[in-house]
């Protein structure tokens, strides 16, 4: 039987492995092609999904596993991986040093692990949430940066102060919103698993994200609720999880919202236009 104690050296040790070969990869030339959905997929992509997915199967093979190069479709077992072997493929593709490694794991459709590795930046980022399961998660929720706990940032929500503090968002969250100027300072990383997490980490006060996919999030709900953050789901607001079994998760897409404070809500609700994402 599987423990905590296993799962996140195991964890660990794999996002080195397929970290340390990616970045290998990232610094020759590389071929992209468009996906039918118009994203970019390359070989690296293909190779680390392949990797990753065997890795899990052949150390946890009582474990479902949805990876988005291969298999979307949620198993029907108590315990699934969620993995994104490549967050950031068209940063990655462009030379641009921010991209990453993404694995969740969820149980009974819940994530309650997650573990995001940004190689470029030598950035582990990985939490827990409280509980008492099978795999002995007894202890209080938990959230780490390269071993490091961490925890939300402190901001007073004065509408003068916030000129000073990060927002991230995607470029497609724009045109939704509609919008051209705001009242704290933008950035759009390109990685949708680390445009959430700099509010974990302190880079960002919030972060909007307009279609990430189940496997971009998986990791960073988990890590985001261990650490108390505000996440709110912006398709009607109903809640992510827990997934459904036997569902194809390819075409579904996860509209969110994260902010460190409950204070900020009224101010990034309104700017954001929630309904445009409904």
């Amino acid at each position: 039987m599987h423990s905590w104690q296993t799962v996140l050296p195991f964890i660990e040790d794999l996002t080195k492995q397929v970290g340390d070969r990616l970045l290998a990869d990232f610094e020759q030339v590389i071929v992209a092609i468009a996906k039918d959905d118009g994203s970019l997929v390359t070989q690296s992509d293909r190779w680390a999904d392949a990797y990753i997915k065997a890795a899990l199967e052949q150390e946890f093979p009582e474990f479902g596993v949805l990876t988005e190069e291969s298999n979307q479709i949620l198993s029907d077992r108590e315990w699934s991986w969620v993995v994104d072997p490549l967050d950031g493929t068209t940063n990655f593709a462009r030379g641009i040093p921010i991209w990453g490694i993404s694995i969740g794991l969820l149980h009974r459709g819940t994530p309650v692990f997650g573990y995001v590795a940004i190689p470029p930046l030598r950035q582990n980022i990985y939490g827990w949430l409280e509980g008492n399961d099978p795999l002995g998660n007894h202890g209080k929720a938990s959230a780490f940066l390269n071993g490091k706990q961490i925890y939300l940032t402190e901001v007073a929500p004065d509408p003068q102060a916030l000129n000073n503090y990060f927002f991230n968002a995607c470029s497609r969250s724009l045109e939704k919103m509609g919008r051209s100027k705001f009242p704290f300072k933008l950035r759009m990383l390109g990685v949708a698993s680390y445009n959430i997490l700099t509010v974990a980490i302190g880079s960002t006060i919030g972060a909007v994200e307009a279609t990430p996919k189940i496997w971009d999030i998986a990791a960073a709900w988990a890590i985001l609720n261990a650490i108390g953050a505000v996440w709110i789901p912006l398709e009607s607001q109903k809640a992510i999880f827990p997934l459904q079994t036997g569902r194809d998760y390819s075409d579904r897409n996860f509209p969110t919202l994260v902010v460190s404070h409950a204070d900020l809500l009224s101010i990034t609700q309104d700017i954001i236009k929630v309904q445009e994402f409904v």
